[in-house]
């Protein structure tokens, strides 16, 4: 810590001060000689006369190691002295207790203090010469330094060791915690962590023990005065969302958690006027969903909270999915392949360029287009050099998806009756390169007059958007009975449309594809339904490997069995928009179905098929294979008597919609029959 200059002829000492935390200078002269510490000899020295010298600076953070030492040792018999004490208390307190019918209070407490005051004494004469009024319990252990006292304080130390083990386990862990974490080894640190978490699991055991026995408890619903209350108040949601899990608890066991005076159906009722309050769907729309979904309807109404992730499909005629991964990534977008299922589809998950106005989106290379929607082009499987229909085009996804099917060869017709969103068909279709494509502007169900013989037809039909909720809020209130019979009885139109336009005689077609971005099954498997009654066509496999399969039985309604061909998507399952795909074949080309198609005019809605229900009429049976035997022209003699056979036709489907509007949608089966005799 010091070295000597040479500052003429004398010898300075330079060293360093702890005070100014800089450097001093110390001349030699002979105050300072007088003050140099004196040299003993070994025999008095010991070990400190073979050290080295230290000097002042050393000596001074030895001095400060020492007082921190000291002090530690002070703290630690201090901590010790609270321990001992507390215990002695506690079998000074069981020994009074014990002694209470030999001996007085007042004895146990002078034999107390008597043995204060000799520990007291004792203590005082320790070299620490340590002070506290609970000196008498500061007897040391074995190992550590012994302190003088008497026999009864060696026994006293016994005793406390032993109750120590069984009492102050908990007491000394929690206060040297802090002091024993330092000093323990790594496998000793572990096999803590390992107790405390053991402690944890049990904890946590005890508490789903708990809840398995509150699950048992019987629940019993809301009052009517309850009610009443509550619905002049603001909805509590937190209250609601437990009483949704506690009713959905007592439905999947409801033999045991029922309670005795309430049925199924009241339990029931609570459920959908809940689930109406807290995620705001109207009492219509709530009660066919809970019908589909009878289990997993928390789960779907939760999805529908939850936007669709955003997807991209890739225009193979101008890139490859790669390189177009490539690029966007290299733009700053975060995305990965929509699944095994799709050799084109990207998903994007985060991105910090727009979408929409990247230099591949505007060249064509891409287009923003949901999961969903490539499922009925998919399942349509266009094959080049063929006449196709999409007539529902707008805004031109699926038409551009076919085309690039194609490899822009053969003849895409893409028909919408809005006219305006055709400007987006046109547009998607010039960026994407399409050149197989004719536009028109046409109401569906009257493109047969214009165009026909078609390979292979696609109706994405309009319907109720129960499927995309999440990109739609507004059908949670809006849509009603009225509303999805209309959509029904459009989607039977159109369907039976396309039917007509596509050719059975195609070498390569005669494909129709329907499909829905609903989950009703008004809309998807009635419609279906319907139509194998009215054409000459059958179910055949979508080729979509996932999915779900479609209703063959509903309720109390028993569809035709080719309906487990359909698919069905939910946003719950999938992840994707809820979506209906139906694939149907054409088997004969009907002369004159054109004139059986439904009109415009108001219809009474189709009953689904029971199981003692008959479709077709007797007397619409034997109109039709009459007009099936030959069409006579303008010209034939025989056209008076065509004529006739169309009259008879259109009076047996007046007489069947009458009974339909006596007997209602769900009317006596037997009463239908005797009206149609």
């Amino acid at each position: 810590m010091g070295r000597k200059l040479n500052v003429g002829k004398k010898a300075v000492e330079v060293g360093f001060n702890p005070d100014t935390k800089s450097k001093r200078v110390r001349a030699s002269s002979r105050k300072n000689k007088r003050q140099q510490e004196p040299v003993l000899p070994k025999f008095l020295a010991g070990d400190e006369a073979e050290t080295k010298k230290l000097s002042s600076h050393q000596k001074k953070r030895k001095k400060l190691a020492l007082l921190k030492e000291a002090e530690k040792k002070a703290q630690k018999l201090a901590k010790q002295s609270n321990k001992k004490a507390k215990l002695v208390e506690r079998q000074n307190q069981n020994k009074v207790n014990g002694r209470a019918k030999s001996k007085s209070k007042a004895e146990a407490e002078e034999e107390i203090n008597g043995s204060a005051s000799e520990s007291d004494e004792s203590f005082v004469e320790d070299d620490m010469n340590f002070k506290d009024d609970n000196a008498d319990w500061l007897t040391p252990k074995k190992t550590g330094v012994q302190l003088h006292g008497s026999e009864d304080d060696e026994e006293m130390s016994e005793d406390e060791e032993m109750s120590g083990d069984e009492e102050g386990d908990d007491v000394s862990d929690a206060e040297s915690e802090e002091e024993d974490e330092a000093n323990l080894l790594p496998i000793e640190r572990k096999a803590k962590k390992l107790r405390q978490k053991e402690v944890v699991d049990k904890q946590l055991a005890k508490e789903e023990l708990d809840m398995n026995i509150k699950q048992t408890e019987v629940y019993k619903l809301p009052s009517g005065q309850d009610i009443s209350r509550d619905s002049n108040l603001a909805p509590d949601l937190e209250l609601l969302k437990q009483r949704i899990r506690d009713i959905m608890q007592v439905l999947g066991d409801f033999s045991s958690r029922r309670d005795s005076g309430t049925s199924r159906q009241s339990y029931v009722s609570q459920l959908r006027t809940d689930l109406c309050t807290y995620y705001g769907y109207n009492e219509f729309l709530m009660e066919k969903l809970m019908e589909i979904f009878p289990q997993d309807i928390i789960e779907f109404l939760e999805a529908n909270e939850i936007d669709r992730p955003v997807t991209i499909r890739t225009n193979t005629l101008k890139t490859r999915r790669r390189d177009l991964a490539q690029a966007l990534i290299n733009r700053g977008m975060n995305l990965d392949p929509i699944g095994k299922w799709s050799k084109v589809g990207l998903v994007v998950y985060d991105t910090q360029v727009p979408i929409g106005a990247t230099p591949e989106y505007l060249g064509g290379h891409y287009m923003i287009q949901g999961g969903s929607s490539f499922l009925p082009v998919m399942a349509l499987a266009p094959q080049q050099h063929e006449k196709n229909l999409d007539m529902a085009a707008a805004p031109g996804g699926k038409t551009s998806y076919m085309a690039a099917l194609m490899q822009n060869t053969g003849t895409i017709v893409a028909n919408d009756k809005n006219k305006a969103r055709l400007k987006a068909v046109i547009g998607n279709l010039h960026r994407m390169g399409i050149t197989n494509s004719v536009i028109t502007n046409s109401d569906g169900k009257d493109i047969i007059k214009y165009a026909n013989n078609f390979d292979r037809v696609l109706l994405d039909a309009p319907c109720s958007g129960t499927g995309v909720i999440s990109k739609d809020q507004s059908v949670k209130a809006n849509k009603d009975e009225v509303d999805i019979a209309k959509c029904s009885q459009l989607q039977r139109q159109l369907l039976l449309t396309a039917i007509d336009c596509c050719d059975a005689k195609s070498s390569s077609g005669g494909y129709i594809v329907y499909s829905t971005c609903s989950i009703l099954v008004e809309e998807n498997e009635q419609v279906i339904d319907y139509v194998l009654k009215k054409r000459a066509v059958k179910l055949v496999s979508t080729g979509l490997d996932f999915g779900k399969e479609g209703f063959s039985q509903y309720k109390y309604h028993r569809f035709h069995p080719s309906l487990k061909h359909t698919r069905r998507f939910y946003p719950h399952t999938h992840n994707l928009d809820g979506f209906f795909v139906a694939k149907l074949k054409k088997l004969a080309n009907m002369e004159g179905a054109a004139d059986e198609r439904v009109t415009d005019e108001p219809m009474a809605a189709e009953p689904m098929e029971t199981v003692d229900s008959e479709p077709v009429t007797e007397t619409t049976k034997a109109t039709t294979k009459a007009a099936r035997k030959s069409k006579p022209s303008k010209s034939s003699p025989k056209k008076k008597q065509w004529n006739r056979l169309k009259k008879i036709e259109k009076m047996g489907r007046q007489k069947k919609l009458q009974s339909q509007e006596t007997s209602g949608s769900t009317g006596n089966t037997s009463r239908k029959r005797k009206h149609l005799k």
